[in-house]
């Protein structure tokens, strides 16, 4: 009887998990076109449906897959522009953040910014490219465009290990958030999360759960280079794994 009940859990699983990557993804791209035209005919109007469109696919996830968010230490984000330095584990991190913080936008790799009606609303959003591979060129021009962001009061998201990594794999931090911190002596908050537990990297189901997201204390301006970035990694991998410690049904299911 056990293997019966465990049987149409995993199957209610699976389908669960098709049902919403069909969905998911079916709904960005049409929202994708929609924000497209939306930078078009009325700019302005943009950050707000992002964030719109962001709070929905949360719900749909949630209905479908009964996963929830929490944040945690949101007043730890201070007044004005900052840098937002968030561990990245998930697909769930680059797009729940639209609905978490308040003038969120992104540094990131200038490839995507090529992609039909995707692209071009990341560009109108005031997101950062950066080519990879171009050393000196790439650091100048993340600068320009953090710079412009910031006096615009907008938070900064960098994921520092450039790419997604996944629980339990060693992090490799990329040292160009630094560079900022101390080129612009602007504040930058550690974000700690979890999602790799509920939506892994490469991985198809979706379990239910929680996944938390802190936002840790800033590290004020002031730092050098070497001191700051140490004290980010430290920062945001002991609090990514307490995160894990503490929540053990938050794991995929094998």
């Amino acid at each position: 009887m056990g293997c019966i009940v465990q049987l149409r859990r995993d199957s209610m699983l699976v389908l669960r998990s098709l049902i919403f990557s069909i969905l998911f993804y079916g709904f960005f791209a049409l929202c994708a076109v929609i924000a497209a035209a939306i930078s078009l005919i009325s700019p302005k109007s943009l950050a707000p449906f992002t964030r719109s469109w962001s709070r929905a696919w949360l719900a749909m996830y949630r209905a479908i897959c009964g996963v929830n968010y929490e944040v945690r230490g949101k007043e730890n984000i201070p007044l004005g522009g900052c840098l937002l330095a968030v561990k990245h584990q998930s697909v769930w991190d680059t797009c729940a953040l639209f609905a978490i913080f308040d003038h969120p936008v992104y540094v990131l790799k200038s490839e995507l910014m090529f992609i039909p009606f995707f692209g071009w609303a990341l560009a109108r959003l005031g997101c950062i490219p950066v080519k990879r591979g171009t050393g000196k060129s790439a650091l100048d021009n993340m600068v320009r465009g953090t710079r412009v962001a910031l006096t615009e009061g907008k938070q900064v998201v960098i994921f520092p290990e450039g790419t997604r990594t996944m629980i339990g794999q060693a992090a490799n931090y990329k040292t160009g958030i630094s560079h900022l911190y101390t080129a612009l002596e602007v504040a930058c908050v550690p974000v700690a999360l979890n999602s790799g537990a509920l939506w892994p990297r490469r991985k198809f189901l979706r379990p239910p759960g929680t996944i938390v997201v802190e936002v840790l204390s800033p590290i004020s301006p002031g730092f050098s280079r070497k001191q700051m970035f140490d004290l980010m990694v430290s920062k945001i991998e002991d609090a990514s794994e307490r995160l894990r410690s503490a929540d053990k049904s938050n794991r995929p299911r094998q």
